[in-house]
């Protein structure tokens, strides 16, 4: 089994943050642009990634330089904050990450330094695609040791069910998941129990913190049990019948007087 990660940290280069492979890591930049920013993003001081406070001008991967495709279209920028996404990291998106914020008045620059974890194809796939029969549980787990100051935050389909907010959980949907859902506050995974055909789907873990932010993907797929309901109870019944019958026949055959036939001397 992978071991848990810490998954941010502040080290000599800045802020540290650790991420498997195929997770979406998003680099916050804690502001907003305005007019007269501009926000340059450099990996291994090659820029990677431009925008202009103004949006004239919006660059990322070989966009910004030729000789570089080391991304081959995972990054994203966002353009009201400049923060950087990079999509289905990999374990060559390790290295350190350089921002550059120049205005008139003043120009800042911070650090972050990514390490991406290798994880074997066979247990990355047992951590984040899960199969179980209906009715029983599954636990879907990060893989991470959670920071006290990280919000967690789970999806189903897109649509938030649960919050993990320091030692503070919370349901955030209908009475039907409130009753199936179980939160670990201390690493943030989640138990559905109970399953029905109708939890299969995506699910989507969301890390979030003052400087990053990353999304863990998981499938669940709960399989038909081939019988319904009323099916069940039916095979119940009678089950119960057939014992009752056996018991009755034992007890009868127990008690019952032996009759023995008598031949002439």
């Amino acid at each position: 089994m992978a071991p848990k990660l810490d998954v941010s940290g502040v080290g000599a280069d800045g802020e540290s943050v650790s991420v498997m492979e195929g997770d979406l890591a998003t680099l916050i930049t804690d502001v907003k642009t305005t007019q007269q920013e501009d926000i340059k993003w450099y990996f291994d001081d090659t820029r990677i990634a431009q925008i202009t406070g103004d949006l004239s001008f919006i660059c990322t991967d070989v966009g910004c330089n030729e000789d570089t495709e080391r991304f081959r279209d995972r990054l994203k920028l966002d353009h009201q904050t400049g923060s950087l996404t990079i999509t289905d990291v990999n374990t060559t998106d390790s290295g350190l990450y350089e921002l550059k914020i120049i205005s008139i008045r003043r120009s800042s620059e911070k650090s972050f330094s990514v390490t991406v974890y290798d994880v074997p194809a066979a247990e990355r796939d047992e951590m984040k695609r899960k199969s179980v029969k209906e009715g029983e549980s599954v636990t879907l787990d990060p893989g991470v040791t959670k920071n006290p100051n990280d919000v967690m935050r789970w999806y189903f389909n897109d649509i938030c069910i649960a919050v993990v907010n320091g030692d503070k959980r919370k349901i955030c949907t209908d009475d039907q998941w409130d009753e199936k859902l179980k939160l670990d506050h201390q690493t943030g995974s989640l138990t559905i129990t109970n399953t029905r055909t109708t939890d299969s789907g995506e699910y989507k873990l969301q890390i979030i913190s003052s400087r990053f932010s990353i999304i863990k993907s998981f499938s669940v797929y709960v399989t038909d049990s081939g019988l319904s309901s009323a099916a069940v109870a039916g095979i119940c019944a009678a089950a119960t019948v057939c014992v009752l019958l056996l018991m009755a026949i034992s007890l009868y055959l127990l008690h019952c007087p032996v009759r023995r036939k008598e031949y002439p001397v």
